[in-house]
């Protein structure tokens, strides 16, 4: 069972994706309510219940897109250079995927958005504890950080989309 929820303003704006588990303790807590519903069942000794799909805020949450910022994550790095090597440009899942500092750490790298970048483990091996330019390596992106806007980022944020999901998502 790999089901999650996604879960919507008042307004049905798309705001976050969270575990089935945490769509239930949401929907106990009175905070939302069920707009789509999965195919799965979960069941406890004294109910059965269907594991929402879609969850819709009782009160609206005000968003504040003009000074939003992307939270600094390791899938948000992923999802700015699109899955792809900093450095040989191939797309690789996330499994082979790991982060490198442009300038690195022993050098007084820092931990920004404009020092981290995507890499396979075999540039990021390679280029070891040196900057590109000392590994002989052609860094192919501009490190920075991102501007986007929260539905935005929950679209490109999932591989697989539900169908229950799509029209919450336009």
């Amino acid at each position: 069972m790999r089901t999650q929820s996604l879960v919507l303003n008042a307004s049905f704006e798309p705001l976050n994706i969270v575990s089935w588990q945490r769509g239930i303790q949401l929907l106990f807590q009175g905070k939302v309510e069920v707009i789509e519903e999965s195919d799965e069942e979960i069941r406890s000794v004294s109910i059965t219940m269907k594991i929402p799909s879609v969850l819709r805020l009782i009160e609206y949450v005000p968003l504040k897109r003009k000074t939003h910022t992307v939270r600094f994550s390791r899938e948000n790095i992923f999802l700015r250079d699109s899955y792809k090597c900093g450095y040989c440009q191939k797309k690789f899942t996330k499994k082979y995927l790991t982060l490198d500092h442009v300038v690195p750490v022993v050098q007084n790298g820092r931990k920004t958005w404009e020092n981290i970048v995507t890499s396979c483990m075999t540039c990021n091996q390679k280029k070891g504890g040196r900057t590109p330019r000392e590994a002989r390596m052609k860094l192919h992106i501009t490190p920075r950080e991102p501007k986007w806007l929260p539905a935005t980022t929950l679209q490109l944020g999932i591989s697989f989309t539900p169908k229950k999901w799509k029209i919450y998502l336009k």
